[in-house]
């Protein structure tokens, strides 16, 4: 089976975009540009869209996105294969949701990312957050909440690609997994949505991505 093939028994159940005023018809927007292959065109805001609702939209498909890429290297990235969560010798990731754990605790990568997609997953659930009825406002700190969400799944590329990166290309999916980035780094960079401190691990293929 393909590396990034549907249905893996590791990956969680797929999330739904937020109904909200737009959600479907933005959904839709997302599929049909990046069906035209320009992932410079399927980050931007639409004309006349409310940038909540495009940020809300693209982060339950990037969360699906990496979700699914994660969970089909599951059987390779285990606690005796991956004892820490790192991006190479130099970053390790250490894990605090500021709730149930406050203090950043040492943990697998698996370990890690099981927290990571919990935690995004509850956030994606809070009608409070990711509001999904028709004219129900998105709290202020709406943006804080997605930076954060796009922060940790940066986490997990990361790890992918200084972690796993020889068995993506032995199974000849490295292509995949690159547009996938590429489309999750342009959306980042429209949006603003990383700081460039924290996208360190990865910076020679951002460099390659998007020229500086």
């Amino acid at each position: 089976m393909s590396l990034f093939g549907l249905g893996s028994e590791h990956s969680a159940p797929k999330k739904n975009a937020p109904s909200g005023s737009k959600g479907a018809q933005l959904k839709q927007h997302i599929d049909s540009t990046l069906g035209s292959g320009n992932l410079r065109e399927a980050v931007r805001l639409p004309p006349g869209e409310d940038l909540n609702e495009w940020l809300a939209v693209n982060t339950v498909d990037f969360f699906n996105q990496v979700n699914l890429l994660y969970g089909t290297l599951a059987e390779f990235c285990t606690a005796d294969n991956c004892p820490t969560m790192t991006a190479g010798p130099k970053y390790e990731y250490r894990w605090a949701d500021g709730v149930q754990i406050k203090k950043p605790i040492e943990v697998s990568a698996p370990k890690y990312i099981e927290y990571l997609m919990d935690w995004i997953e509850s956030q994606l659930d809070d009608e409070s957050i990711f509001p999904q009825k028709l004219g129900v406002p998105f709290p202020p700190n709406f943006k804080e909440v997605v930076k954060t969400i796009f922060k940790r799944l940066f986490r997990v590329y990361a790890h992918i690609y200084h972690s796993h990166f020889q068995k993506i290309v032995s199974l000849k999916e490295e292509a995949h997994l690159n547009t996938c980035f590429k489309h999750f780094i342009l959306f980042t960079s429209e949006f603003g949505l990383i700081d460039k401190k924290e996208l360190a691990p990865l910076q020679d293929l951002i460099e390659s991505i998007i020229p500086s």
